[in-house]
Order: C-alpha cells, then sequence, then structure tokens
C-alpha cells in the first residue's frame, strides 16, 4: 500500500491550524501521517499540534524551522526531507478538509502524474462563526455549504459534488497554470528529483506553479482533482506577491531547467 502523509504549511495561526488538524482526524483512509510544515510559530501551534495528535492513531509530525521571515518553501522541503511517505498531499493551514479528502486523492494517485486539487473561499463572516464556535464544519454536508453559496458567504459550492470525469482528467496534462499550493499532491521521488520547493521564492508569490512548471519540464503530467478533492480555504486579508518572487518565477519561464535554482541537493 503507498504511504501517504498530509504535509500541511502554518505559521503563527492556531485556531485555522486545530481546524485544520480536526478535520483531518476525521478522514476515513487509514493509514496515512499529518506532517506540519512550520515556519516558526510560537509555542502556541506546538500546543495545537501535540493536543491534536494526542488525540489520534493517525500519526503526526512537527517539521519547524526558526522564525527569520517568510521562508514557507525551505520548510516544505524540510517536511519532503523528513517525510518517508511515498505520497505528499500539501495543503496550507487554514484549508479545512471534508472526511474522504485523503481516500478521493488516494484514488487518484498514478505515477508519473500530480493532482492539481480545487478549493472553495469562506468568507470572513462564516470564517469567525466556524473558528469562533469550533463547529465541525468538515462534516457539513454539500447541501448545507449550497445553502451558504446562496447566502453569499462562500465563493462557489460546485466542486463539493462528485463527478467521476474519467480520462478527461488527463487533458491538461502540461498546464500548469491555476495549480494552487493549497492543494496538490505529488510523488516523493519526483519531488526530490527537481529539488523540491523554489527556496528563492521566500515569502508570497508562485512557489506553487514554479513547481508544477518544473514537474511538468521533468516529465510528470498534471491530473485534475476537480469535482473529487477540493479544500474549504478559511478566509484571511489578501497578501500581494512579492515582486522579487515574481521576478525569480519569470526567470524560471525564460530557462528551460526543471530543477529549483536552491532546493534540496540531488539523492544519491
Amino acid at each position: 500500500m503507498t504511504e501517504i502523509s498530509v504535509v500541511v504549511a502554518t505559521y503563527d495561526r492556531p485556531d485555522a491550524l486545530r481546524a485544520v488538524l480536526t478535520s483531518l482526524t476525521a478522514q476515513t483512509y487509514e493509514p496515512f501521517s499529518v506532517t506540519v510544515a512550520d515556519d516558526g510559530s510560537t509555542d502556541a501551534t506546538k500546543r495545537v499540534i501535540e493536543e491534536l495528535g494526542g488525540s489520534t492513531a493517525t500519526a503526526f509530525r512537527h517539521v519547524w524551522q526558526p522564525d527569520e521571515g517568510p521562508r514557507k518553501s525551505t520548510v516544505l522541503n524540510k517536511a519532503i526531507i523528513e517525510t518517508p511517505a511515498d505520497y505528499l498531499i500539501f495543503i496550507d493551514g487554514d484549508c479545512l478538509v471534508r472526511p474522504d479528502f485523503v481516500r478521493s486523492h488516494a484514488k487518484l494517485a498514478e505515477s508519473g502524474r500530480f493532482v492539481r486539487g480545487s478549493r472553495i473561499m469562506i468568507g470572513e463572516s462564516l470564517t469567525t462563526e466556524i473558528l469562533g464556535g469550533r463547529v465541525a464544519a468538515h462534516e457539513w454536508s454539500a447541501g448545507r455549504w449550497l445553502a451558504h453559496r446562496l447566502r453569499g458567504r462562500i465563493d462557489r459550492a460546485s466542486p463539493l459534488f462528485r463527478l467521476p470525469l474519467g480520462p478527461t482528467r488527463l487533458l491538461r496534462g502540461r498546464k500548469w497554470k491555476g495549480v494552487k499550493g493549497c492543494n496538490v499532491a505529488a510523488w516523493r521521488d519526483d519531488l526530490l528529483a527537481i529539488g523540491g520547493f523554489e527556496e528563492e521564492i521566500a515569502g508570497p508569490g508562485p512557489e506553487d506553479v514554479d513547481l508544477a512548471l518544473r514537474l511538468i519540464r521533468y516529465g510528470v503530467r498534471r491530473k485534475e482533482g476537480r469535482y473529487a478533492v477540493p479544500v474549504l480555504h478559511l478566509w484571511h486579508p489578501e497578501r500581494s506577491a512579492d515582486p522579487e518572487n515574481e521576478r525569480v518565477f519569470e526567470e524560471r519561464l525564460r530557462s528551460r531547467g526543471f530543477r529549483a535554482t536552491r532546493g534540496l541537493e540531488p539523492q544519491a
């Protein structure tokens, strides 16, 4: 059986992380592990991980690095190294998942492919209710989410509905645009081959599409996770991309290489 780990990227938002990890403890698939890639959070985050990890048979791993400014790509690379799983599902620490999330990703996993999942954006007021009331929003039915959509509290509900799609999931195999780091899955060996995430992209920026582009150049093809593996993204203020990170990606587009300029070293 393929060993799977869900890698959760976080930084100093323990209330959101608690909701996300709680949703992971409710998964119908087993066994899998959870790796929290922590970009320098305080002890409040550590306590949440210890509390939730101690309440489930699912193995929790906490990969932490000192806070030296935004270094998401670096801590994700640390997580790749420290996670022995064959297949890694990356989400952000403010993205809830429904109980069939890992099971559905496992069904989509295919050699020579990475999976691009979809997301639903939750509005500010509903996010406040979810975090303040400790409600089990990850267990809500699609109908209940649809009701919130009709009230304008989420941006869409269609990703919650399941469609088989079949071979059409493979039609955009060479397309890197639209890949979101808050919901993407790939084989660990493929990630190691391309050097993991680009650490030259330090703060807010296109580290997700950069990863997708390099996977495709390496020969890995995209597989669509639409209508199968959505995440529910809690609201936060918009963060503008760093122009320097955009410059790094523009240089990547002009090149033909697939390895990160600064990333994981080639494996022996």
